[in-house]
């Protein structure tokens, strides 16, 4: 079975920086993409960021983030990396992984989404 691992997640400062990392382990044959997706309270999940797994992809990013946050991988570990610059309190929610891929050479796609992990925004 598919695992995804967040970490990064917590009590964060306005302003200041956050960096969250997922990590895929378990049958993947291979990744078409990872990225984010979060929940604020009271809100529907959305989108935030993915990366394509193919090289020299480039990252899409939410309008409302994307002059903030970047999300980069490591293929070699499977992970990715969301880094967020100049928090601020409506960035406050449960931030999921989310992986698209394939368990075997025939090309069926999967998702699998991590458990998530909550970052509060606050002073």
């Amino acid at each position: 079975q598919v695992h995804l691992v967040e970490s990064g997640g917590g009590l964060a400062q306005p302003g200041g920086p956050l960096r969250l990392s997922c990590a895929a382990s378990g049958p993947i044959f291979a990744i078409e993409n990872m990225g984010w997706f979060r929940q604020a309270p009271g809100k529907e999940r959305e989108f935030v960021a993915s990366i394509s797994w193919s090289d020299n992809s480039v990252p899409h990013y939410a309008d409302s983030v994307k002059a903030r946050f970047t999300n980069s991988k490591d293929v070699a570990k499977n992970t990715v990396d969301l880094r967020v610059d100049n928090l601020k309190p409506e960035d406050t929610a449960v931030y999921y992984c989310n992986l698209v891929y394939a368990n075997d050479s025939r090309g069926d796609t999967y998702t699998s989404w991590g458990p998530g992990t909550q970052v509060t925004v606050s002073s």
